[in-house]
């Protein structure tokens, strides 16, 4: 992973030097912000000049607006040296940012919401991870139990359903998907972003879902944020969107879709994780054949034990999948693919395998504990293939990615 060096980092400078780049580029989106653009910038320069240690550069960019945005915007650039402006002619936060990040020659791009929700004081933690190379995305996140918000729960709610539904939908491991507080170092937006084929609102759940599938590394802030009350997001109609990128991008990711361009110096996997990953796969293992055992138990006398095995398996197959996908594949986007098209098959394997040695021990005029012990050595069996499938897949991933 490449890194860039302290020495090569222009510290707390009164100006850039005359042609240099900024290191961080501050995007702020706009939309008939009239009102409080002037306020909101000055506020940002001010903090910036006395407050960041980093040079840097403010960018509005505005989204087709209807009042004097445009003018006001023009006329900060004009009178601050360090603020530039970008005038696109269609709506789409998704779109300003696509414009502003790929065009920006500085090593990390942020943006924040024009109302400053955000307590500016989260910038530098914010995007540090990512000048030193440590990071590739970084997030503000208003649900980590360090974060001190205040919002309506109209808002605290669906924001909270939408991260739970990301998370049982992809495996998502980052929270906060919609926070308007986020940075991503430069190189690896213009790589990612080509993907994203959102404009709008899900722009900012389309690259973190594309940012994990690749193995990209996420870095998660605690913020202190306040509920803007003027806000002109409609829930509603965000709401029905968000859901109908996720149905994209799960047709996306199952056909193979969604991998972005590598370069020689991204992050690798490495190659000697065989014990966490048979830990994990254990823990795994041993939940999924409890919950079975306690279903085949809890069955077996009302529908009978061929019955009562199969819904004990279908009870864990999906959480059984879902976890291995979570945990032990570490959602390496070559082996996510091999593990969607395989489930199905190791479920239908585990099925007929147990209701085969049930059979077999009900034939030979076996009782309770003489199922339960043929029933866990089908499984142990079943598991043995799963673990050598998932061990098979993790090398090939590791030699996609070495390619």
């Amino acid at each position: 992973m490449a890194a860039l060096m302290t020495s090569e980092i222009p510290l707390n400078p009164d100006l850039p030097a005359p042609g240099a780049a900024p290191v961080v580029d501050v995007v702020v989106p706009v939309f008939d912000e009239a009102r409080v653009l002037a306020d909101t910038v000055a506020r940002l320069h001010r903090y910036l000049t006395e407050h960041f240690p980093f040079a840097w550069r403010i960018t509005i960019v505005d989204n087709a607006s209807t009042d004097a945005t445009a003018e006001i915007a023009t006329r900060l650039a004009g009178t601050f040296e360090r603020v530039r402006f970008i005038g696109l002619d269609r709506k789409g936060r998704g779109l300003a940012l696509r414009t502003a990040w790929t065009d920006s020659d500085a090593a990390v791009v942020a943006y924040m919401d024009v109302d400053l929700s955000t307590d500016l004081d989260a910038l530098l933690p914010l995007v540090a991870p990512l000048v030193s190379g440590h990071s590739d995305i970084a997030i503000g996140n208003r649900l980590l139990p360090t974060s001190n918000v205040a919002r309506g729960p109209k808002r605290e709610a669906i924001s909270r359903v939408y991260n739970v539904m990301l998370r049982a939908a992809f495996s998502a491991r980052f929270s906060d998907a919609q926070c308007g507080f986020k940075a991503v170092r430069t190189e690896v937006a213009r790589r990612i972003v080509p993907l994203i084929e959102d404009d709008a609102w899900f722009f900012d759940t389309e690259l973190l879902l594309l940012a994990e599938h690749n193995g990209l590394r996420i870095h998660q802030v605690p913020v202190d944020w306040v509920d803007d009350p003027d806000s002109r997001v409609d829930v509603t109609s965000t709401a029905v969107e968000d859901l109908r990128g996720m149905v994209r991008m799960a047709r996306t990711f199952a056909t193979g879709g969604g991998v972005m361009a590598r370069h020689d110096d991204d992050r690798r996997h490495l190659d000697d994780d065989f014990g966490r990953r048979l830990v994990l796969f254990a823990g795994v293992g041993l939940a999924s054949t409890a919950i079975s055992v306690g279903v085949y138990l809890a069955l077996r006398t009302i529908a009978g034990p061929y019955l009562a095995v199969v819904c004990a398996l279908f009870t864990t197959a999906v959480g059984n999948a879902w976890a291995h996908r979570r945990w032990t594949l570490g959602r390496r986007s070559a082996m996510a693919r091999s593990h969607a098209l395989a489930t199905a098959s190791v479920t239908a394997g585990s099925v007929v395998l147990s209701l085969v040695a049930l059979a077999a021990t009900r034939s030979a005029g076996g009782g309770l504990a003489a199922e339960l012990v043929a029933l866990g050595v089908a499984w142990a069996l079943v598991a043995a293939v799963r673990f050598a499938l998932l061990s098979r897949w993790t090398t090939t991933s590791q030699m996609e990615t070495t390619r």
